[in-house]
């Protein structure tokens, strides 16, 4: 039977990665995410696994691609200023095709900002974060739970499509403690990975690598990447939409805005205000064809993020024009359903 125990947002994702077969997790420090490492190193040498507190956050993102190019399930997670130093590695992680995982706990920014909830690394996530064209997978748990099964998930993603998968959580989401139902089944083992670096006795060598100096191999090398990449567009977007097939405004927001969303919806309904709800569970690849059908019907869409309007340029470029878009922004603080509530009965009135 599964069993249910009370448990802190960055114990479940670390919890879920255990549990999905994570070989290696790489790490350095940084508040609010220190509860992840920290479990880590409790369970990861109780499971016969590597853990190993990197000396910066450079050195932990070049181990997680070591590992993962010797065909490992292998891992880092940090917070804002930490997940920037990782970027340059993150790039090299994307052009060599390696599977990896990052855990991004954000905390107020631009700069040390605080240690407090925001959802300013939205651009970096889903834009690539590092330099050069390429994509990472985002996923946006609301939940301990969602911080448990999308961890797993992530593992899941990053092998099947040979690339990068970040859950973006927030410093609410890793501090807060909720029932988490821990399922008796195991997860999916991984895939086979021929491509492997795990040495090529009987077999042509394997290679990994990012340079690529042959005439025309990069830019041929790009659009392999980019295959792959409307592949997972096609088959990998997820989003929740609750009383969205009905409603004339149309509420959008991710991980703890959606649940403040959520209270706010419901508070709307009882006024007999018609209003919805889109989650964007994948914030890339975004779910563009939920905006697109709910405007359908809605006359307005109204953004609720911490952030300056980060998501709201994609809600915007889904729906082209064509329906008003509306920004309630805070930066790393968290929104009341009553300011959301405001913010909509507003937009009913033509404001």
């Amino acid at each position: 039977m599964p069993s249910k125990v009370l448990m802190a947002g960055n114990e479940a994702a670390a919890e879920g990665a255990v549990r999905a077969g994570c070989d290696a997790y790489f790490g350095y420090p940084i508040t609010p995410q220190n509860e992840f490492g920290e479990y880590m190193a409790k369970r990861m040498p109780e499971e016969g696994r590597v853990f190993i507190q990197a000396e910066s956050e450079l050195a932990a993102i070049s181990m997680v691609y070591g590992a993962s190019a010797a065909g490992k399930r292998a891992m880092t997670s940090s917070s804002s200023p930490g997940v920037s130093l990782k970027q340059e590695g993150i790039s090299y992680i994307a052009a060599s095709q390696l599977p990896a995982v990052v855990v991004n706990v954000q905390r107020g920014g631009p700069g040390l900002g605080n240690i407090g909830p925001s959802q300013g690394d939205y651009w970096q996530a889903t834009r690539g974060g590092g330099h050069g064209d390429y994509r990472s997978i985002v996923l946006a748990p609301a939940t301990v739970q969602e911080m448990f099964g999308l961890t797993a998930l992530a593992f899941e993603l990053a092998d099947r499509y040979r690339m990068c998968a970040i859950l973006l959580a927030d410093a609410y989401l890793g501090q807060m403690m909720e029932p988490l139902v821990l399922p008796e089944e195991p997860f999916p083992p991984p895939p086979p990975k021929p491509w492997a670096l795990t040495g090529c006795e009987g077999r042509q060598p394997n290679t990994v690598r990012s340079l690529l100096l042959g005439e025309g191999e990069l830019e041929a090398h790009n659009y392999k990447l980019f295959e792959g990449y409307r592949q997972v567009e096609r088959e990998e977007t997820r989003w929740e939409a609750v009383g969205a097939d009905d409603a004339d405004v149309v509420l959008v927001g991710y991980g703890m805005c959606a649940r403040i969303c959520r209270e706010a919806m419901a508070a709307c309904r009882q006024r007999g205000m018609r209003v919805g709800l889109i989650r964007p569970i994948t914030l890339w690849p975004f779910p563009k064809q939920a905006i697109m059908a709910a405007a359908a019907h809605a006359r307005a869409f109204l953004v609720v993020e911490m952030s300056m309007g980060q998501m709201a340029q994609d809600v915007q470029l889904a729906l082209d024009g064509r329906r008003q878009v509306a920004l309630l922004g805070r930066p790393a603080f968290v929104p009341e359903a009553d300011e959301v509530l405001d913010c909509a009965a507003a937009l009913l009135k033509g404001a």
